[in-house]
């Protein structure tokens, strides 16, 4: 795997030092870091969307603080997942972070391995996204192939209708509905109307 194909880990903590051991225990189980000095630092220089990782920050820094910077992750529309390094007199915040869509939050001084499990954790979920989200786009990809009496057949067989009432409704014969179908089936790449559904689903396609 180059270095290029392995999920990220970013680390936002205004301590160097921990920064550093941090991003060194991480590339024990071959991940890339990279880290940032505070949250106006990240905001600054975040890479761009597109890649398995996770975000590691601290609930508080200087200037702005890890809650205010996953609100506005999550306004921007970021999908990474959030664990949130926390000392004790931070408990509330962090369970505010939660609320706010942290995937986790760690106590310091933290557990090397408990770390480690969150992290890899954090990453399994964000590749699972990126796998759903591409499958996702080709669907639409897909569905952006077919003619508008193909999607006229896909709404009417999604909603159980069987080829004689397609036939009825749209003022066809069988046989003509039978070749929409077919068509639109290898267009989306299904064997069966099951699968059919499930792509419509996963992709969010609607009439």
């Amino acid at each position: 795997m180059s270095d290029t194909e392995k999920p990220l880990v970013l680390i936002i903590d205004d301590d160097e030092a921990l920064r550093r051991s941090m991003a060194f225990l991480i590339s024990t189980i071959g991940l890339e870091c990279r880290g940032f000095e505070n949250a106006e630092h990240f905001l600054r220089e975040m890479p761009q969307p597109g890649r398995s990782g996770c975000i590691l920050m601290d609930v508080r820094m200087p200037g702005m603080s890890g809650l205010e910077l996953l609100r506005i992750l999550r306004e921007r529309g970021s999908v990474l997942p959030v664990l949130m390094i926390t000392g004790h007199g931070d408990v509330p915040m962090a369970v505010a972070a939660l609320k706010a869509g942290a995937a986790d939050f760690i106590e310091k001084p933290f557990n090397d391995q408990h770390l480690l499990d969150a992290i890899t954790l954090a990453v399994r979920t964000s590749s699972q996204h990126l796998s759903a989200s591409a499958d996702r786009d080709c669907i639409i990809q897909r569905a952006a192939t077919l003619s508008g009496r193909e999607r006229e057949v896909l709404w009417l067989v999604m909603a159980g209708k069987p080829n004689k009432v397609i036939a009825f409704e749209l003022g066809l014969s069988i046989k003509t509905v039978e070749l929409h179908r077919h068509s639109l089936m290898e267009k989306m790449q299904v064997g069966s109307v099951a699968e059919l559904a499930r792509q419509v689903t996963l992709a969010g396609l609607h009439s």
